[in-house]
């Protein structure tokens, strides 16, 4: 049924007018490549294996169809509930989500999402992360049985603008948020964990317990596997060190300077600016170590400095470490964990992981997880393009150009036909897709 009270819109400047009567569209050809994935990677299979039903009779839709359908819409770029009240008649969002276009009754509108939401507890919302994380080893072992497990971690601020619980002003931020926690594999980029904590959280609140269960986790998959940490300056505390310590994990972790440290890196920085003094004001960067035991420290710890010069005047930086590298070689490596701010943008941008908008926290927990769920899908989409030699591209970018193709939607008795829009700058994706073998397809024409 039409939204618009005005049938037919015309326009000055063309011989045209256009209404909403043109019958069984989409305007996202590409959920059915999201169907694809998910039979792939079952990840909305396993969310709704571990959410509980709330509701007692008079059931319409299943835990699993719905779960789908939120998911698959946040994926299409649907952020909103509201947006079910009209999407729930799309043929082809129905046909992914299990039901006949023309014959089967509509998807869920909004107030049943909002039900789910809200009747979602901290239990669940655990089950839930875990079901994410044995996702992720899953695919993680697709290309043979892993040695060495990267974990870099992050945070990132998802800014609030009413009275949420567990909102709160962040100094740093300078706002009132929320202050997720990311956890990726920083060898695939995949996502392990998202953890939403109350805005005036530190950014190392609730790590040590997380990274616990992770590390037992994979090495119960993986028994030998060597686990390692890279992290920024906001995980720099020492209950992250002695754990990792304790466990035997290898970690690189950014240090605050202080004047203390500044005065061991004064010498080195001298140097720097001498030779770039030297050579007309080129930049110059300088590398060392040095042994250091702050106050709150039981021991000293190897701490990797870096002197540079630059343009906008000079620059230091330090990390801590248990790793054995060369100082040049331990920081550059370490300077590669600016990859999951791209990978949080990724997510923030194509998924709207910051859209946490409900009153209560576990319900915007839920939804955070969810939205992890549209990054998965979006991701293997992505990866499966990689392997059929696609460039990578941002995922918002691959919405648009695999997703967003409108088609017309046809049942012919219990076969439906799709028939896509001609000339779509997308339709060499779609059959680098369909050649690509982890993509479950019938290519029998």
């Amino acid at each position: 049924m039409s939204k618009s009270a005005t049938p037919r819109v015309r326009f000055a400047a063309l011989p045209l007018d256009a209404s909403f009567d043109g019958g069984r569209l989409t305007s996202d050809g590409g959920l059915a490549w999201l169907a694809e994935a998910e039979a792939a990677v079952g990840i909305c299979a396993a969310f709704a294996e571990r959410i509980p039903d709330w509701r007692r009779a008079g059931v319409r839709h299943s835990l699993a169809a719905l779960l789908r359908q939120r998911v698959f819409q946040i994926a299409c770029g649907y952020q909103d509930q509201n947006d079910a009240d009209t999407l729930r008649a799309d043929p082809l969002l129905k046909l992914v989500c299990g039901r006949l276009p023309d014959t089967d009754p509509d998807l869920a509108s909004q107030p049943t999402f909002s039900r789910l939401e809200n009747a979602v507890d901290g239990r669940t919302c655990y089950r839930l992360a875990v079901a994410l994380l044995e996702v992720y080893l899953r695919e993680r072992v697709r290309p043979g049985r892993p040695r060495h497990i990267l974990l870099d971690l992050d945070t990132t601020d998802d800014a609030t603008y009413g009275k949420q619980e567990a909102t709160a002003y962040h100094g740093y931020y300078r706002e009132h948020m929320y202050h997720p926690l990311f956890v990726f594999d920083g060898e695939t980029d995949q996502l392990i964990t998202a953890v939403l904590r109350p805005g005036n959280a530190h950014a190392s609140r609730g790590v040590r317990a997380i990274l616990r269960r992770l590390v037992r986790r994979l090495r119960a998959c993986w028994p030998g596997v060597r686990i390692e940490l890279r992290a920024d300056s906001g995980f720099a505390t020492p209950k992250v060190y002695r754990f990792c310590e304790r466990e035997g994990i290898d970690y690189t972790i950014g240090l605050v300077p202080n004047p203390r440290l500044e005065r061991e890196a004064a010498p080195l920085l001298a140097e720097a600016q001498r030779q770039s003094a030297e050579q007309a004001g080129a930049k110059v960067r300088l590398v060392a170590e040095l042994r250091y035991q702050a106050d709150s420290w039981s021991t000293a710890r190897r701490v990797v400095y870096k002197a540079e010069t630059l343009e906008k005047g000079p620059n230091t930086r330090f990390v801590v470490t248990s790793r054995p590298d060369e100082p040049l070689v331990l920081y550059d490596w370490y300077v590669d964990r600016g990859e999951p701010e791209l990978w949080i943008k990724d997510f923030k941008n194509a998924c709207f992981a910051d859209r946490m908008s409900c009153h209560r926290f576990l319900a915007n927990q839920f939804r955070l997880l969810l939205h992890a769920a549209a990054y998965w899908l979006l991701d293997t989409l992505r990866r499966w393009l990689i392997a059929a030699g696609a460039a990578r591209v941002q995922l918002d970018s691959l919405r648009l150009r695999l997703l967003k193709i409108a088609g017309r939607v046809r049942q012919l008795g219990p076969v439906v036909r799709l028939q896509l829009a001609t000339s779509h700058p997308g339709e060499p994706l779609w059959f680098l897709l369909a050649a690509h073998p982890q993509a479950p397809v019938n290519n029998s024409g």
